[in-house]
């Protein structure tokens, strides 16, 4: 019943809205993704073709073919990302703010049409019908990169075995790392979870726009007076916002405040968006040594910071 419902409201709301002939609807010469890669890159702060695929599910060849075609157009620029080299920096020219601002202008026009065909009365029921849909399907799925508002707050139940499938995913899918790291991860959360001091051992959960975009950890190191950063992630969906940074920088700010000395790290040369991260903050690499881990070969950092 429910698989029927949803494919007759579909075909219902595609043709309301025009989208199986977009182009012609708002006349422009735009398909619908084209248009929804244009809104994407005028309304993120940042953004990469890692977050453009990730937002709108996208094929990777689609898309590259897609910029292409609006690299030729002059509607944008493609250029190395300064965070990661392996990742592709869009950014719109001028010609192509124009373009989104024209589909942004004629898109408010067709909705506020069909809006006003609607009872005044009968508006506000149409919306919150529509946050339903929307909160009910995206339970579970990446935040939108186009989203704004980065809250940090303490773990809640469910959160920390969160840490651990996103470590694991997102690990495997960048780097391709195996099962080992997520046992790593498991681990670190697991001894976290059964025994931690919350005078001087937290961690934190970001937030993007109410839903869960990143995560780490601080805890006590072996040697007296220094504290341990651990597990800082970021949501490959959320990257752009600068939560990577404000995590770092609240971990910093926590270690001092516990009256820790020294803050420390371990990381991989990989890893180059969180390197650059503890750069900034101030962080100093103190050794660099070859390992083989998680299926590959990498080369281990040691990184510290004195408080």
């Amino acid at each position: 019943m429910a698989v029927r419902e949803i494919r007759e409201f579909n075909r219902f709301y595609t043709n309301l809205i025009g989208a199986l002939d977009y182009s012609r609807h708002l006349h422009t010469p735009f398909t619908l993704t084209e248009a929804r890669v244009l809104y994407e890159l005028a309304h993120s702060r940042r953004t990469d073709a890692a977050d453009l695929r990730a937002a709108l599910s996208i094929d990777a060849g689609h898309l590259s073919r897609m910029l292409a075609g609006f690299e030729q157009k002059q509607l944008v620029t493609r250029r190395p990302s300064e965070e990661d080299a392996r990742r592709q920096r869009i950014e719109l020219t001028t010609r192509g703010r124009e373009a989104a601002g024209l589909l942004e202008e004629r898109s408010q026009e067709a909705v506020g049409s069909l809006v006003g065909r609607i009872a005044p009365g009968d508006r506000p029921r149409l919306t919150a019908a529509m946050r339903t849909v929307q909160d009910i399907l995206r339970d579970g799925r990446p935040v939108h990169p186009a989203a704004g508002e980065v809250t940090l707050r303490g773990p809640r139940p469910g959160d920390l075995g969160w840490v651990v499938e996103r470590n694991a995913a997102v690990y495997a899918e960048e780097f391709g790392w195996n099962e080992e790291y997520e046992a790593l991860v498991a681990r670190i959360v697991a001894d976290f979870a059964a025994e931690h001091d919350p005078e001087r051992e937290a961690v934190w959960i970001a937030e993007l726009d109410g839903l869960r975009a990143g995560c780490v950890f601080c805890v006590r190191d072996e040697a007296p007076g220094t504290a341990r950063l651990r597990l800082l992630l970021v949501d490959p969906a959320a990257r752009g916002h600068g939560i990577g940074r404000q995590l770092v920088e609240t971990v910093i700010s926590f270690a001092r405040s516990a009256d820790y000395s020294d803050l420390v790290l371990w990381t991989n040369d990989v890893l180059a968006g969180a390197r650059s991260i503890y750069q900034r903050a101030g962080f100093e690499l103190v050794e660099s040594r070859p390992h083989h881990s998680f299926g590959k070969d990498l080369v281990g950092q040691d990184w510290r910071l004195a408080l």
